[in-house]
């Protein structure tokens, strides 16, 4: 049996319409699909994501840790085909360390967050305990805080540099990963928060000539565009008052999936644990690049409780996974 076969055979299984009759009900409902083993999970979610009745309907998919969700994002990604399907790590580089950023990390989280205040398009993301224990930029903070640029227009390049600055940037003589702009001639080089390669941006004296995708690597520039978004770093850009849970920042429509929530709790109940520690027993790093990727101070502020995020999923609609289901049905 082939894999269209297969995904079609869930597709037109009359449980998979009961899901998806449920979950576009206005109020909460609480959903537990037991017996699913294996890739039984990931099948099911994409046969209700791809379903025509729930074509409006964004989802958030909560699972153990960064591999499972990582596997799990994968297989959705090519089951449904669709482009709007974002993996939502942890910004830092390991659990225990809350001020060492991942920028490949903050890169992805940005632009799932950049894609869901935009609208649009159902989008999907899946993410893991750790990466739900961190707040997240409100909608409207990180809108402001976008720099556009348009093929034709006039800058001021001075002025643009010097908000880079502000922004969390620096600069260097090649950039090569997020977080960096250079500036040789007329030309500037400059990598998004928000997208997974740099932009190089030619000017004619002060008007942008034009604006090109270029690979890190190679230097060599891919293809030409005619706008682009700049997004800074939503991890050091922003105040704690500035930020909210990632349940808050979703848009009303969003179902909330998640395998053993029990276990998930525990972990958030761990990182809350680690977090304390952190903050008391604060570690600097020795080396400059280091000290660029890092979060200068760190609050209990900045992240969220187990106990809340546990009452804003019971708000929601939301399917269990796991063998016990921890929300009971309403």
């Amino acid at each position: 049996m082939n894999l269209d076969v297969l995904m079609n055979s869930y597709s037109n299984d009359p449980r998979v319409f009961k899901i998806v009759d449920k979950i576009v009900l206005p109020e909460p409902q609480h959903i537990h699909l037991s017996g699913l083993f294996g890739s039984a999970s990931q099948f099911v979610f994409s046969a209700v994501f791809n379903h025509p009745v729930s074509s409006k309907i964004n989802h958030l998919v909560i699972l153990r840790d960064a591999e499972e969700a990582a596997y799990f994002h994968n297989t959705i990604e090519n089951l449904t085909k669709a482009l709007d399907v974002f993996y939502f790590p942890s910004s830092f580089k390991n659990k225990k360390n809350f001020q060492q950023l991942n920028n490949s990390h903050v890169m992805l989280r940005t632009e799932a967050l950049t894609k869901l205040s935009a609208g649009g398009k159902k989008k999907v993301l899946v993410t893991y305990a750790e990466a739900l224990f961190e707040k997240v930029v409100l909608s409207k903070s990180l809108s402001a805080n976008i720099i556009s640029f348009k093929q034709g227009e006039e800058i001021k390049t001075d002025e643009l540099l010097a908000r880079f600055v502000d922004h969390g940037f620096s600069r260097t003589d090649f950039v090569y990963e997020p977080g960096q702009f250079a500036v040789r001639g007329g030309i500037l080089d400059i990598y998004s928060f928000g997208n997974d390669k740099p932009y190089r941006i030619e000017l004619f004296g002060n008007e942008i000539d034009s604006i090109r995708l270029f690979d890190p690597e190679t230097q060599l520039s891919e293809r030409k565009l005619q706008q682009v978004n700049i997004i800074p770093n939503v991890e050091t850009q922003f105040s704690a008052g500035e930020k909210v849970s990632l349940l808050n920042f979703l848009p009303e429509n969003t179902v909330v999936w998640n395998e053993d929530w029990e276990f998930i709790k525990q972990l958030i109940e761990q990182q809350e644990e680690d977090l304390k520690e952190a903050i008391s027993n604060p570690q600097r790093s020795t080396s400059e690049e280091s000290e660029l990727n890092e979060i200068k101070e760190i609050t209990e502020k900045d992240f969220v409780h187990a106990s809340v995020l546990q009452k804003q999923i019971e708000d929601d609609i939301q399917l269990n996974l796991g063998k016990e289901a921890f929300f009971h049905p309403l």
